[in-house]
C-alpha cells in the first residue's frame, strides 16, 4: 500500500524544501507542484511533494492515517472519533459517479 503523508514546508527553493510532517522532517522534490512559500502543507511520496493541500485537509488525512495506526495496534474502539466529518450525516457520491440531471 502507498500513502502520501501530509507535510509542512518550513523552507523552500527552488527545487527543494525541508517539510515536516507526522514526527519527521524530510527534504522533499518540488518539481511537482513548485516553490511553495512557509507554512504550505504539502503530500509526500517517495520524496517528493506531490499535490499542494488545505491545512484542513492535512488535518483530514492525519486522522485517517492515525486511525490507521490505532486499528493496526488493535485499539480502534471508537474510529467515529477519527473522522468527526463524516459522523452523523447520510454518504454522498462524488460528482463524477452521479447520475446526470435532465
Amino acid at each position: 500500500m502507498c500513502i502520501a503523508i501530509p507535510m509542512k514546508v518550513l523552507t523552500c527553493g527552488d527545487a527543494e524544501a525541508l517539510c515536516e510532517g507526522r514526527g519527521q522532517r524530510q527534504r522533499l522534490n518540488m518539481l511537482l507542484v513548485g516553490p511553495q512559500p512557509e507554512g504550505t502543507w504539502v503530500t509526500a511520496f517517495l520524496g517528493a511533494a506531490r499535490d499542494v493541500i488545505t491545512e484542513e485537509q492535512a488535518a483530514e488525512i492525519n486522522r485517517a492515517l492515525d486511525a490507521l495506526d490505532a486499528a493496526l495496534q488493535g485499539n480502534a474502539t471508537d474510529l467515529d472519533a477519527y473522522f468527526p466529518d463524516l459522523v452523523n450525516r447520510e454518504p454522498q457520491l462524488p460528482d463524477h459517479l452521479k447520475e446526470p440531471q435532465s
